[in-house]
């Protein structure tokens, strides 16, 4: 069995459909989508559309909690990001927030490497990271409450792969806004095979990079977002 695993869309439709592909190629079974469908790009719309359409697994994301459902709102916030979350839910339709609200907090699969466990955040909140580079003793107690082989978390825009006793932690990156100084779209490949530990594949797609840049200045967006598309890093 052969799953793709994504996170972090952010409304780059040029990345998603380059990572899409590129996940095709490969003969994926199924793909996973790990939250925030929405949220700092240009095209909130085509990406919901695109993942609902093509029968992706999905979970809520931050951004997606932002944009889609009042107890995701948090007073105080300003800047760029919450510019486009308020530009976001103007723009979708009654149909794609509704999808948005229908995501669950997080999902599990079984395969025949074992269970995969996968949520945006923590198990209980899409807001909340995890440190999966922190203390090993965290991780444990992590392992021993959500039991799995895998267990993937999102959010850091950085691909990150841990292995910790028999339990691997994943950040699969960022599809639609990387931030681990490569432009690109952030993909992982996941092999599972019975009687053996999942083996994860970290991939940098390529895609067109001045198109999603574009997209955010005719929109007039922060100028500072197409630069981190262009870049890499914020």
């Amino acid at each position: 069995m052969r799953l793709g695993i994504i996170s972090d869309l952010h409304a780059n439709i040029h990345a998603l459909t380059a990572s899409a592909e590129f996940l095709r190629a490969q003969a994926v079974d199924q793909i996973v989508v790990v939250g925030d469908l929405v949220g700092y790009g240009a095209n909130p719309g085509p990406v919901i559309d695109y993942v609902q359409q093509h029968g992706f697994s999905a979970c809520l994301g931050s951004s997606d909690m932002r944009v889609a459902l009042p107890l995701g709102d948090r007073e105080g916030r300003h800047g760029p990001a919450e510019q486009v979350i308020n530009w976001s839910r103007d723009i979708l339709t009654s149909e794609q927030l509704d999808f948005l609200r229908s995501l669950p907090v997080g999902g599990r699969l079984k395969t025949p490497s074992g269970r995969i466990r996968f949520f945006h955040g923590s198990p209980q909140d899409p807001e909340e990271k995890l440190d999966l580079a922190g203390p090993e003793e965290k991780l444990q107690v992590l392992a021993a409450q959500y039991p799995a082989r895998l267990i993937v978390a999102a959010g850091t825009h950085v691909p990150f792969v841990r292995q910790v006793g028999e339990v691997t932690f994943l950040d699969p990156g960022s599809v639609g806004l990387s931030l681990n100084h490569e432009p690109g779209a952030d993909v992982a490949v996941i092999d599972c095979v019975a009687d053996a530990a999942p083996r994860v594949t970290l991939h940098k797609v390529p895609y067109d990079i001045a198109s999603a840049a574009f997209d955010i200045m005719a929109w007039e967006l922060p100028a500072q977002i197409a630069n981190v598309i262009k870049t890499g890093h914020g």
